[in-house]
């Protein structure tokens, strides 16, 4: 029998990946070996990233991996491997507070490994470029999120929303959106690495967060156009038109631009200032703060107010790239206030 809350629950399928980061003095050319200035592993992958943010934005310091003062229960489904990574990931996932029984280890096999990311950091901008191999990632088959029952963990109601990422299977993530779809599930998209998707991904999608890169792969259009305000509004009209309810484009130093199906609202909010050390998971910061908002706002019966949404999350975003790391560099909800 499902458990009843009225606390908010919020289900990330995605990855989970062990990351590998070297900071260095700057990105290497073709051709080129250099030296780190040092080396981290920790734990990492979108789709755990974005679990960890939201966990940690949703309740304080103090009581970490307990779900007293939880603003929303975060459950995490994904795949790693039946090795030491795949462990440190679970056992990182709980720590912060995340519902880990969704996350199966692939102890049945063969040769699937937890999934790792190799990050390259430029240590003067804190700029980072990431090589993903999946690995375990990829047992997640379209099967495995036929049924509404399994966007959630067992014993669990439906989710009030489903946050989802490319670093699993496409197809999987397609056939998730169909099953929430049909289930009356909200979902937030953030389509990173972004390959094409057909419009039926779009179709009814209540939140679509893109960066520049990716607006220009699924909009079609040049990343140039995203140059200006107007062009923004051109690139969010392409996503409203195929059925997309509200729109979210993070700009990076620029801010962030959002747009309302209809146009109904819209407008491009500045980024806040700080100190770049490592942008890693800036983006996932984003999505976790703004989903928060998204949940509360619908608990409470409330009008959802994107921009002070918009803002609340450029300023976790803006904490988080002060800090090395991924998951590490997230702030609790404490430290924002």
């Amino acid at each position: 029998m499902a458990t009843t809350t009225s606390t908010p629950k919020i289900t990330v399928l995605g990855s989970l990946n062990i990351d590998l980061v070297a900071y260095v003095s700057h990105h290497p050319l073709p051709g080129e070996t250099m030296t780190a200035n040092s080396v981290a592993v920790s734990p990492g992958g979108k789709g755990a990233n974005q679990a960890v943010a939201c966990a940690k934005l949703s309740r304080s310091h103090t009581s970490s991996s307990s779900s007293e003062g939880e603003t929303a229960h975060i459950t995490m489904l994904g795949t790693v491997g039946a090795d030491s990574y795949g462990t440190l990931l679970k056992e990182n996932l709980a720590k912060h507070g995340v519902d880990v029984s969704g996350v199966r280890v692939l102890d049945d096999a063969p040769g699937s490994k937890t999934g790792m990311a190799m990050i390259v950091v430029d240590e003067p901008t804190g700029q980072n470029r990431i090589i993903l191999s999946p690995e375990g990632n990829h047992f997640l088959q379209p099967e495995h999120v036929a049924d509404v029952a399994h966007l959630s963990a067992a014993g669990q109601e439906k989710p009030d929303l489903l946050i989802m990422q490319l670093e699993i299977p496409v197809p999987t993530v397609l056939q998730a959106l169909k099953t929430a779809k049909q289930n009356g599930v909200q979902v937030l998209l953030n389509p990173a690495p972004a390959v094409p998707l057909p419009d039926e991904a779009f179709a009814g999608l209540a939140h679509l967060v893109v960066n520049e890169t990716e607006a220009s792969i699924l909009s079609g259009l040049e990343e140039s156009v995203l140059d200006t305000e107007e062009g923004l509004e051109k690139v969010g009209k392409v996503f409203l038109q195929r059925g997309v309810k509200t729109v979210i484009v993070t700009l990076g130093g620029r801010g962030v631009f959002f747009m309302t199906d209809n146009g109904e609202k819209k407008g491009l909010v500045q980024a806040e200032k700080a100190k770049v050390v490592d942008t890693t998971a800036a983006g996932d910061t984003f999505v976790g703060m703004y989903a928060l908002e998204v949940v509360t706002a619908a608990k409470k019966g409330e009008r959802f107010d994107i921009d002070g949404a918009v803002r609340k999350a450029n300023k976790a975003a803006a904490k988080t790239v002060e800090r090395a790391g991924a998951q590490d560099s997230i702030p609790w909800r404490d430290e924002l206030l």
